[in-house]
């Protein structure tokens, strides 16, 4: 009889045990802002460490916080920074919904409609490449230096997102549903109604959220231009008179309003996440 040959066990890999995650890296972005801001806010003249003076900048370029607010405070009082504030919130507010409701039913028939695509991507494509600065000009004189020009400049920078991602997200259709669907019977009109909108609304949301960085670019540079009222306006006149405090508070404002802005549809964004279509 032949030896029975012995069996060799392997052990088992051990299983990695993720590292639970500390309270410094959870709130690592958090803790380096405020350690920044707060050097920021008690270091204005600078401070003797070891025998050696770190030096801050001057005032002039970079402002402490309590002068950036006694600005805002002067702002407020003067009734200047309410009207500057309508004024560029119409601006944003009209120009950004037209882009919305413009793009979005846009971008809906260039994804649905191939011939419909083929003849208006080279008109989209042409326009997104080139930088809409570049019509400020033109736009002016079309509708002169009023809040129009500024609403087709906040128009042009948020539609090209929306309309972008809006076909992309009716490309990325699972065509499965959709043959199941036309198996039983559906038409052009449910299949749009049923599959096409609901699929594509995670892909429409990030067009908005990528648009509203546009149209506040839109909103500042038209304004920094030619304009009689608005955020853009203030900021140009106080940095061509050095006042640096205003031009920082005027882009808190505007950087406040993007940020709200942009959160509030993140939570959108990531509530409809379950929608988009995944890879195989």
């Amino acid at each position: 009889m032949t030896p029975r040959s012995a069996t060799i066990v392997e052990p088992a890999p051990a299983l990695a045990v993720p590292k639970p995650d500390t309270w410094f890296k959870r709130n690592e972005s958090k803790v380096i802002g405020t350690i920044s801001v707060t050097i920021r806010a008690a270091w204005p003249q600078g401070i003797v460490l070891g025998g050696l003076k770190l030096a801050v900048p001057p005032t002039l370029f970079l402002p402490v916080p309590s002068e950036v607010i006694l600005a805002f405070r002067d702002l407020v009082q003067g009734g200047e920074l309410a009207q500057d504030v309508a004024v560029s919130l119409q601006e944003f507010a009209i120009g950004y919904v037209l882009a919305v409701v413009v793009g979005v039913l846009l971008g809906l028939g260039i994804g649905w409609y191939r011939r419909f695509s083929y003849a208006v991507d080279p008109f989209i494509t042409f326009f997104y490449a080139t930088p809409r600065i570049v019509l400020l000009p033109l736009l002016i004189i079309w509708f002169g230096i009023g809040i129009w020009s500024k609403i087709a400049v906040v128009f042009l920078g948020a539609f090209f997102a929306i309309v972008i991602n809006t076909a992309a997200g009716v490309r990325n259709l699972d065509a499965n549903l959709i043959k199941v669907a036309r198996s039983f019977g559906a038409t052009d009109l449910q299949l749009f109604r049923t599959i096409a909108l609901p699929g594509s609304v995670p892909f429409v949301l990030t067009g908005l959220r990528l648009g509203i960085g546009h149209a506040l670019v839109g909103v500042v540079v038209g304004e920094l231009v030619a304009a009689q009222h608005g955020i853009g306006r203030l900021m140009a006149i106080a940095g061509s008179t050095f006042q640096s405090d205003k031009v920082f508070a005027g882009l808190i404002i505007i950087a406040s309003a993007g940020m709200l802005t942009t959160l509030l549809l993140q939570r959108l964004e990531r509530r409809y996440e379950a929608w988009r279509p995944r890879a195989n």
